[in-house]
């Protein structure tokens, strides 16, 4: 849409000095909001004409007047103009302030950044450990390192990000740093996050994205199948900390939960339901969306086994995260499973081969999950071939079924 610009004049009246003469007042028009300025002219306000906005008659005075007054309103034309071409965007107030001599100050993309980070981190409780703080504060580096790399510069304004500057980030990550599609995107997916940050305090009113889309590829999220989750669970390890980190990954794959939420799991999470089972029932540590998982009886039995063994009251003997994961590898390769072995892998594995496999719901899964979103299940989840098969038998033999029924009805008549 065009912007609407005007440059008018008027005389204060009310302000009239000892002299007899008033300021003469520049009013600024930019798409209905408006700016004033004092022109530092002054006129006898019977000199003055309203309808014409200007200096009456053709006296010295007058004409001497009016051709000021028209350099003003050219000068202000061409600030208009020039900050429209810049920045793609023009205020009543930036005109009258570029009038004015009053320079802005420069917004700076890794400064902006600095900034959200810090709000961020005040939003988590200072906690600098907080995983979404520290990947936004991966992504303000890594910005930091494309910058310099790409345009030999410390850092770039944010009116001159574009899409441009969007795409070659991503391929900064994908061909530098050698990432793959997916994560290369979600550091331009948290560099659109602080954009929008941008334009929500008016740092930025033109998207630098433009018709950019955060596109991700989708991916198979790997999963163990039943009889791979019992292969380690019956399987007999020579050391006291495979064990451990086995009953917890166990445990994880038959209740969902994510590393952080059985480290927080406290015995007041677990009660005995309206049904006289024992279920988990707490807020997810991410989303904060309560989950109610039913404890089957493998938690059961593994929380039976470190109940009262543990110091600070805690449930499951829980290591670091990372530990865990390597702990994992060798647990894989002892159990001959093939799969890249992970603690997340229990909830894709809950999902896939303990609930989806035995017809739960995906409704269900997704409650179970603490997911907001059905279709985050739907990437959780997958529905095996073997799932498949089942469902095709049931529905051969209710097709089967009905035939007869069919065939019978008919022979009756």
């Amino acid at each position: 849409m065009k912007n609407t610009f005007k440059v008018l004049f008027y005389v204060k009246r009310n302000a009239v000095k000892k002299t007899g003469k008033a300021p003469i007042i520049a009013r600024i028009t930019v798409d209905q909001a408006i700016s004033q300025f004092n022109t530092q002219l002054e006129i006898d306000p019977k000199m003055w004409s309203v309808s014409l906005g200007k200096a009456a008659g053709r006296t010295t005075e007058s004409v001497r007047i009016n051709l000021l007054l028209e350099e003003i309103k050219m000068k202000a034309q061409r600030h208009y103009h020039t900050l429209l071409d810049i920045d793609g965007y023009v205020t009543a107030e930036r005109v009258r302030d570029a009038y004015l001599g009053k320079t802005e100050k420069t917004r700076t993309i890794l400064e902006f950044f600095a900034q959200h980070n810090e709000q961020y981190l005040q939003k988590v409780k200072m906690d600098p450990t907080n995983k979404t703080y520290w990947r936004y504060e991966l992504t303000r580096r890594r910005l930091e390192e494309f910058i310099k790399y790409k345009y030999s510069v410390s850092d770039m304004p944010l009116k001159d990000i574009n899409v441009l500057f969007v795409e070659n980030f991503l391929l900064f990550n994908e061909n530098v740093h050698g990432c793959n599609h997916n994560t290369a995107m979600k550091f331009v997916q948290r560099l659109r996050t602080v954009v929008n940050f941008a334009k929500n305090t008016g740092m930025l009113f033109v998207d630098p994205f433009g018709n950019f889309k955060v596109k991700f590829e989708r991916t198979d999220r790997g999963y163990l199948t039943m009889e791979e989750i019992m292969a380690i669970y019956h399987h007999t390890f020579p050391s006291r900390r495979l064990e451990q980190v086995r009953d917890l990954f166990i445990f994880s794959c038959f209740t969902a939960l994510s590393y952080i939420d059985v480290c927080e799991l406290q015995p007041d999470d677990i009660s005995t339901g309206f049904d006289g089972n024992l279920w988990i029932i707490r807020k997810r540590h991410k989303t904060k969306v309560t989950a109610s998982i039913r404890l089957l009886d493998i938690p059961i039995a593994i929380l039976k086994k470190y109940k009262g063994k543990l110091p600070d009251g805690k449930l499951l003997p829980v290591i670091s995260n990372q530990r865990v994961n390597d702990y994992l590898k060798e647990i894989a390769a002892m159990c001959g499973i093939n799969k890249k072995l992970t603690f997340h892998m229990a909830r894709h594995s809950c999902a896939t081969s303990v609930l989806l496999a035995n017809d739960v719901p995906i409704e269900t899964v997704s409650k179970i999950l603490g997911h907001t979103n059905i279709r985050t299940t739907q990437i959780y989840a997958r529905i095996t071939d073997r799932k498949v098969s089942k469902d095709m038998e049931m529905l051969s033999q209710k097709l089967d079924h009905a035939g007869i029924r069919k065939r019978r009805r008919a022979s009756a008549i």
